[in-house]
């Protein structure tokens, strides 16, 4: 009667279940998944719960977990397996994602079970829940060092820059006919922003551009230490007494002026050959 009312063993592993206890004195029993995890939050979100249970099929919190732990093992093998310096940064980018999305539940529900209804909790229940919001920070901080700090290696060898359309396609083309690959931004922010997917070689900066200073971006650059030594040159057509004022406090490589002559670059291509 009680298995087939609330669609739970009264034995399992040959133990008879809380749940069966509870029953046969009288106690209610929250049908599991859907009254049992919306007992605790708010109508909301309870209305959100059951029509994604009746519409998506059943989930249960032992399910969510066990297929959040499948897939960390998963990835797991899978960053052990390959390099992940060779990776790019779409595919850590969605390895990343398809961690934290079950984790992001898991953990949510349990510190809100924890925060707003601890007193209603059974020590036993309240225990466990404890373990597994501990558990969670643990595999949040795994997930973390593992792939939020992961800088790839970079496709190209030079990233330039640079506003002028025109010079990044002399350039490009020019390293490329030496056998480098070269990459070009046209500001500042976007430069930052690429050096936060992949680290290059060797960055060529313009020192005028249309949103920050080539001057403050070297100073970040080089105030940072997962990027301080990467050789950072200026690649300008400021006067070259203004530009070698700043390179002691930003911390630059070197400069080459606009116009410049192919052989000014000879310096960037013994770097970039390891001379």
């Amino acid at each position: 009667m009680y298995e087939k009312e609330t669609n739970r063993y009264a034995v399992w592993r040959g133990i008879v279940t809380e749940g069966y206890k509870k029953w046969q004195k009288g106690e209610k029993i929250y049908q599991r998944d859907k009254e049992r995890i919306s007992l605790y939050v708010s109508e909301e979100t309870k209305k959100k719960w059951l029509d994604y249970t009746q519409n998506e099929g059943s989930l249960t919190i032992s399910k969510l977990i066990r297929e959040a732990v499948d897939t960390f093992i998963e990835s797991q093998e899978l960053i052990k397996g390959t390099n992940l310096g060779k990776l790019n940064p779409q595919t850590i980018s969605n390895i990343s994602h398809t961690l934290k999305e079950p984790l992001t539940s898991i953990k949510g529900y349990s510190q809100l079970l924890l925060e707003n209804y601890r007193e209603r909790l059974n020590d036993q229940v309240l225990e466990t829940v404890k373990n597994i919001f501990e558990q969670s920070v643990l595999l949040e901080k795994k997930i973390i060092n593992i792939l939020d700090n992961i800088k790839v290696e970079s496709e190209y060898d030079v990233l330039l820059i640079e506003d002028d359309l025109a010079t990044i396609r002399l350039i490009k083309s020019y390293f490329e006919s030496k056998g480098f690959k070269c990459k070009g931004v046209v500001s500042g922010s976007k430069g930052l922003e690429e050096l936060g997917n992949a680290l290059p070689k060797l960055i060529l900066l313009d020192i005028i551009l249309p949103d920050l200073s080539g001057y403050d971006i070297c100073k970040t650059i080089k105030s940072d230490k997962e990027y301080k030594n990467i050789p950072v040159y200026f690649l300008t057509a400021i006067a070259g007494a203004e530009v070698e004022k700043n390179l002691g406090n930003t911390n630059a490589n070197g400069y080459i002026l606009k116009p410049f002559n192919f052989s000014d670059f000879e310096i960037i291509f013994n770097i970039l050959k390891g001379n």
